[in-house]
This record gives structure tokens, C-alpha cells and sequence, in this order.
């Protein structure tokens, strides 16, 4: 189930107040210009900022997310009626075809159970085109990100946000969003798990999953802290190669 800031529908629908602007998205533009991509999946689409960009551009777009509500505010924004918007998640997504798959905002990080990220390579592998391209970004685990989360209050638009961080039990890093609305005295909480792979680990999963791992970048914005992995569908399967293999003993 998704996390309550994306799901509960009051939270959805402030969460763009507080998450600002996304410097990043632009460079998942340019990644897509770069190469030459022309059907494009948003893998945990949220709100839609990113798949509206993309979209904007005359591109087939399809954003898919778990949270009906992030869903909703989606399909409202200027330009949502360019995208094909799904309720669901990356490991049950039909093959569209897409020749590039977009994960942002360290999507990759709330698959907690090595299981559900296989799963998940595994959907996305299928929805892509031969040679299909697979771009996303991870939290560098030496970096320690958590070690800067500080407990935080801010108020937008009538609601203050507190943050705060709950454990640290490497590689899970869980926190709660706290949400007051003046406008009711309505108090909603939001508790969040994430884990953080090292790039060894997760170039495992790729090449596990049907990928070939292309390239692994700095993130433009963020340099030092986050990876941005670039891996397309391979031509032959992890499954293939071992038979290979076997045959040739």
C-alpha cells in the first residue's frame, strides 16, 4: 500500500505545496531528448509533474502509481489529458511498448523486500520495447543522508508539515510527515520506510531482472548523493546466458 502522503486524499492534494519545484525534472527531459525516446512510462507517477513535462513535448506518455488520490490530482493538471494515467504498480503493468521506462524522487527505494523489487524490474522489463531503456535514481547509502534529517516544521497554504525522523537500521531508514490543517485543526500523520542499496547491489538486480546496466551517473542536481542508473532490456536474459552455459559443459 502506498505511503498516506501520497494516498489520503488531503495530503495528495498539498503535497506539490511542499514539495516545490522539481529541479530534477528537467534532466529526465533531457535524458528522454537524448535518447530520442518517443513512448515513455513514469513509473510512480505521483502527482504528474514529470509525465505532464514529457507529455509536452509530443511524446506518448503513460504515468502509473499506486495512490488513486496522487492519481486525481494528476489527471487535473494542465496538459493531464495528454497522459494515459494507470492505478497500479510497475510489477503488474501491461507491455506498452515503451521504449523508456522514468523512475524519480528514489522511487526505486520504497521497494523494501528484494522480492518486491525483482517484481518490479520485472513489470517494467515487460512494458518496454525491445532495447527499451530503464532510467532511476537511488540515495547513495555512504552518503548517510539521514544523518542531515533533522526534526523540521513548515507551513504552506494553512498546514504545517513536521518531520521527523523514527529508526535508523541500516538499510531501512523509516520517518513520519506530521500534517496540522488550520483551516479544521485536522492532525495526519504519514509514516515512511525506505532502503538504500549500495550500486553493487542494485546492478545485481539489473542484470537479474533482464537488464544491462549502460551507465551509472552522478544526479545533475544532487551531485555526490545520488546515483542515476541507466540500464536497457537485454538482449539475452539471465535465464538464457546460464542455460548457454550449461549447454556448453
Amino acid at each position: 500500500m502506498p505511503d498516506a502522503i501520497f494516498a489520503e486524499p488531503r495530503l495528495a492534494a498539498v503535497y506539490d505545496a511542499f514539495d516545490g519545484e522539481r529541479g530534477d525534472l528537467v534532466h529526465y527531459v533531457a535524458i528522454a531528448d537524448e535518447f530520442g525516446a518517443r513512448s515513455v512510462l513514469d513509473v510512480g507517477c505521483g502527482t504528474g509533474s514529470l509525465a505532464v513535462l514529457l507529455a509536452g513535448g509530443g511524446r506518448t506518455v503513460t504515468g502509473i502509481d499506486p495512490a488513486a488520490a496522487s492519481l486525481e490530482i494528476a489527471r487535473s493538471r494542465a496538459g493531464g489529458e495528454r497522459v494515459t494515467w494507470i492505478h497500479g504498480d510497475a510489477a503488474s503493468v501491461s507491455a506498452i511498448g515503451a521504449d523508456l521506462a522514468i523512475m524519480t524522487g528514489n522511487v526505486a527505494q520504497v521497494f523494501l523486500t528484494d522480492a518486491d523489487w525483482a517484481a518490479t524490474l520485472r513489470g517494467i522489463r515487460g512494458a518496454l520495447c525491445p532495447g527499451g531503456r530503464f532510467v532511476f535514481e537511488t540515495r547513495r547509502p555512504e552518503r548517510r543522508a539521514w544523518e542531515e534529517w533533522v526534526p523540521r516544521t513548515e507551513t504552506r497554504d494553512g498546514v504545517e508539515r513536521r518531520f521527523e525522523l523514527l529508526d535508523v537500521t541500516p538499510p531501512y531508514v523509516s520517518f513520519r510527515y506530521s500534517f496540522r490543517f488550520a483551516s479544521d485543526g485536522a492532525v495526519l500523520t504519514s509514516d515512511s520506510t525506505l532502503r538504500f542499496r549500495d550500486r553493487a547491489e542494485i546492478e545485481a538486480s539489473l542484470t537479474a531482472g533482464g537488464f544491462d546496466v549502460l551507465d551509472v551517473r552522478e544526479a545533475p542536481d544532487r551531485p555526490g548523493r545520488e546515483f542515476v542508473f541507466v540500464a536497457q532490456v537485454a538482449s539475452i536474459t539471465t535465464d538464457a546466458r546460464s542455460h548457454g552455459r550449461q549447454a556448453a559443459k
